[in-house]
């Protein structure tokens, strides 16, 4: 048990100081590397709470491909830091009132077991053994059941923002040939070829 305690408060650490430096590097390839090294700690807390499939997940899925997109993103952009820190004060109302809000959130879950008890034992309600039910069925249970709607709508709310996102980067230049099937078949024969007639021994 201490090895395990010991272990959770170091990755938790990581975890914590991880995230301080997302937001406080100065350079966005420093984020987001520091933003994959809160993704790995935050999977180890996952393996000690025995959610193998959760780290799993949270490893390839968002440090192998959300992660790492973030990372090409940034580079091929080659943003101007300095440019984005002009208008920093301008903005600094608002998220003084965003965080002052986010504190108070963590505030009152923090303060939920003082300010209702009864979340105590809703919490301590005995677990079924892990031999019975591995957690990947019990996620599967979760999701499909009883949050089978709030999932279907994730995942319409991912698609519409994919389809938006290449809508908004598509660029059609005019100076580029493209294939253009419906044209191609609306084609006749006396459109699509033309015989020359050349005499013989006199080139084209």
């Amino acid at each position: 048990m201490i090895v395990q305690a010991l272990a959770f408060y170091l990755f938790a650490a990581i975890t914590v100081a991880a995230a301080v430096m997302v937001i406080s590097a100065r350079n966005p390839v420093h984020s987001v590397l520091f933003l994959i090294l809160a993704f790995f700690n935050a999977a180890a807390l996952f393996i000690l709470m025995g959610a193998e499939f959760l780290a799993m997940i949270l490893v390839v899925v968002y440090v192998g491909a959300v992660a790492v997109l973030f990372l090409f993103v940034v580079m091929m952009l080659d943003i101007d830091v300095t440019e984005l820190r002009q208008g920093f004060l301008q903005y600094l109302p608002i998220g003084g009132l965003i965080g002052l809000i986010l504190l108070i959130e963590l505030v009152m879950v923090a303060g939920t077991w003082y300010i209702a008890p009864e979340a105590a034992a809703v919490a301590s309600v005995p677990m079924p053994p892990p031999d019975q039910v591995t957690n990947t069925e019990a996620l599967g249970r979760i999701l499909y059941t009883k949050y089978v709607y709030l999932f279907q709508a994730a995942g319409l709310i991912l698609l519409v923002a994919m389809v938006g996102a290449i809508v908004l980067t598509l660029r059609r230049r005019a100076d580029v040939r493209r294939q253009s099937i419906s044209r191609q078949v609306s084609l006749r024969r006396d459109q699509a070829i033309e015989v020359k007639h050349v005499p013989s021994r006199t080139g084209v």
